[in-house]
């Protein structure tokens, strides 16, 4: 099987500081202590043992918020010299809140791979799934900065929660010409209610009809570490049927989802499930979405 992976994560402790790894701790997502060691292209490709990856997006792992810019510029040293030009493209780390977004966002234009941002957005009213604790796209100097991705041509890889959705879909429509990328299919975290799973459809359903905004089937185990593939089944089936094949990815969240599932099993999940599809519509989940969305 040929893949194009568009949301790995990987980190050198030896060289960088990161600081959720520093004192790692167990949370919903699982025990971040069995990650706390180095994870490196020759990793990746290790666990991805006989599929064979085309094309690697990396994302930013959380890097050491004084210096952002620092894990962009090792990430293109490792593609320029180490990784045989993977990763492909890299989704950089940033603070759009902060009086020096604008030069952190230059920073990273700077390199060659960079195609764009992640900053989590993550607030949930249980402390267990917060992340960030604060509304971030209700803040006017985030917004203010947001503006600056256009300027730059610069994505925004969305990370969030169902409740946050339409909030996002405002800001997608005021962005028409930004790239959204909504990461694991949209982080359903509310799954023991009909409210729960409404919310995660209806906000799926929302940010599809922009059609600025594409998905990553991704992280799924993050939720549900027994997983099997029907319990994946209908998030997969549901998340393509509300984007189409056409603004939809597979990715493997790795080595973040290795806690739970191989990069094989992963993969070869997602392959089961859409077995039935066109061959153009596997190639566009597997491989030529990510291409055309990260221009790589």
């Amino acid at each position: 099987m040929q893949v194009v992976d568009p949301h790995i994560h990987l980190w050198d402790l030896k060289t960088h500081h990161y600081p959720w790894l520093a004192n790692p701790g167990k949370s919903f997502v699982g025990d971040a202590r069995e990650l706390k060691h180095d994870y490196l292209i020759g990793d990746l490709l290790r666990d991805a043992g006989p599929l064979q990856v085309l094309k690697l997006v990396h994302v930013d792992a959380n890097h050491d918020p004084a210096d952002p810019v620092e894990e962009t510029r090792w990430l293109q040293d490792v593609a320029d010299h180490e990784g045989h030009g993977l990763p492909n493209a890299i989704v950089a780390g940033a603070d759009l809140s902060a009086d020096n977004a604008h030069e952190v966002l230059e920073g990273h234009a700077a390199f060659a791979n960079t195609r764009g941002i992640r900053q989590i957005l993550n607030v949930h009213a249980n402390p267990l799934y917060d992340y960030v604790g604060r509304h971030y796209m209700r803040e006017s100097q985030w917004r203010k900065n947001f503006d600056l991705l256009k300027r730059y041509s610069m994505s925004f890889d969305l990370q969030l929660y169902p409740s946050q959705m339409k909030e996002a879909a405002e800001l997608a429509q005021e962005h028409p010409d930004t790239q959204f990328i909504v990461n694991h299919a949209g982080m359903f975290v509310d799954r023991s209610s009909v409210e729960g799973f409404r919310a995660w459809r209806d906000g799926l359903r929302a940010l599809a009809a922009c059609p600025n905004v594409a998905v990553k089937i991704s992280g799924l185990a993050m939720f549900d570490h027994q997983w099997s593939i029907e319990s994946f089944r209908p998030y997969v089936l549901e998340t393509i049927d509300t984007f189409g094949c056409e603004r939809a990815m597979f990715a493997s969240n790795f080595p973040v989802d290795r806690l739970f599932a191989t990069y094989g099993g992963l993969w070869n999940a997602y392959a089961s499930i859409v077995k039935d599809l066109r061959d153009t519509e596997k190639e566009a989940l597997f491989k030529s979405n990510a291409e055309r969305i990260y221009r790589i």
